[in-house]
C-alpha cells in the first residue's frame, strides 16, 4: 500500500521561495526520504516514488538538480515530477543511467524519458511514439557519478539539457495541459535515488 508521510527537512532558502530559516517539507508518497548534509534520497521500492516539494508552484519553471542514480540495469530511475495534480496526475522527466555508455544503440536512446502519468506512461509512448519523448543524453554522463539536469518548463515544449551543455538532449511539446501546479523529485520502479542542490527559477530549494 502506498504511504504518505510528512518529511521535514531543515534549510536556508532565498525570499520569494521560503522565508529564511524555515524548513523546507516534503509529502513522500511510497518511500523513506532523507537528508545527509544536504544530499536527498530516496530509498528503493516497488512502484513510483515521489516527494512533493511543499510550498512549491509553477507552471512554467527552469527547474536545475544534481542527480545520481546507479548502473544497474532496469533498477535506476531517476528525475523530476512537476505540474502535478495528486500522487498519481503529473508530467515528468526522468534519466536512465544504466543506459547511458550502453554499447547498445537502442539502450541508449532510452537514456532521458518524457512521461505524463497516468495516461502517457513510458511504454505507451514508447509503442505509439518511438524515439520522440526518450533519446540519448549528451554529453554522456559517468552511469554511477553525480550529473547535473536542467528541465526547462514552457508552455508549449519543455527541455532537458544535462552537464552544462548548451544543446538539449530532449526536446518535446507537453501532452497534457491539467493546470497542476505541484514538483516534486521522482524516482522510478525498483529504483532508490539521490538528488542535491535543487534551484527553480534560479533560488535554491532546501539547501
Amino acid at each position: 500500500m502506498t504511504s504518505k508521510i510528512i518529511f521535514s527537512i531543515a534549510c536556508l532558502v532565498l525570499a520569494g521561495v521560503a522565508a529564511f530559516g524555515q524548513k523546507t517539507e516534503y509529502t513522500v508518497v511510497n518511500r523513506s526520504f532523507s537528508n545527509d548534509r544536504g544530499i536527498l534520497h530516496m530509498n528503493e521500492a516497488h512502484g513510483p516514488g515521489i516527494a512533493w516539494i511543499k510550498g512549491v508552484s509553477f507552471t512554467e519553471a527552469t527547474i536545475e538538480f544534481d542527480v545520481k542514480g546507479r548502473d544497474v540495469q532496469q533498477q535506476s530511475f531517476v528525475g523530476f515530477a512537476f505540474h502535478g495534480v495528486n500522487d498519481s496526475t503529473y508530467e515528468a522527466i526522468y534519466f536512465r543511467p544504466f543506459n547511458f555508455r550502453s554499447t547498445d544503440p537502442v539502450r541508449k536512446g532510452h537514456s532521458v524519458q518524457y512521461v505524463a502519468e497516468p495516461e502517457y506512461d513510458w511504454k505507451l509512448l514508447r509503442d505509439k511514439f518511438p524515439n520522440k519523448y526518450e533519446q540519448p543524453v549528451l554529453p554522456v554522463p559517468e552511469p554511477n557519478d553525480w550529473f547535473h539536469a536542467k528541465i526547462v518548463v514552457g508552455a508549449s515544449r519543455v527541455e532537458v539539457f544535462v552537464n552544462g551543455s548548451t544543446v538539449a538532449s530532449l526536446i518535446v511539446e507537453p501532452l497534457v495541459h491539467w493546470n497542476g501546479q505541484l514538483a516534486a523529485f521522482w524516482c522510478g520502479e525498483s529504483s532508490d535515488g539521490s538528488w542535491r542542490n535543487l534551484r527553480i527559477n534560479g533560488k535554491p530549494i532546501g539547501e
